[in-house]
């Protein structure tokens, strides 16, 4: 059976974990980040000279942290709130985002290396 339009625009295709962060006292909603901000991440990361790393994490785990309707908890401008926080906490969301967004540990280290 092929798909239509409307049954691909109505599929829940965006899954996501709840996971404890005890250094933040619960738990928070990861998700699936969407196509688009899957390609503006990664311009933003890869389209330039060089790789930006700055809040490389937090970046990421910005686009992923969801609340129970799925909204992003955290805008664009907010970043950099996020990346002053704990480094194993946010590692720990950042692994889980980067499992359900299947983002490559080459991808990670490479980054990593600048």
């Amino acid at each position: 059976m092929l798909l239509g339009k409307q049954q691909i625009l109505d599929a829940h295709d965006r899954r996501h974990e709840d996971i404890a962060v005890p250094e933040w006292g619960g738990n928070v909603r990861v998700a699936m980040m969407s196509a688009s901000d899957r390609d503006r991440w990664e311009q933003e990361t890869y389209g330039g000279d060089t790789p930006k790393v700055d809040d490389f994490r937090a970046r990421f785990v910005g686009l992923c942290l969801v609340d129970e309707m799925g909204g992003r908890l955290f805008s664009d401008h907010e970043v950099a709130q996020l990346g002053a926080k704990s480094a194993a906490a946010l590692d720990r969301v950042f692994r889980v985002a980067q499992t359900l967004n299947a983002l490559g540990d080459a991808a990670v280290g490479e980054l990593e290396k600048n």
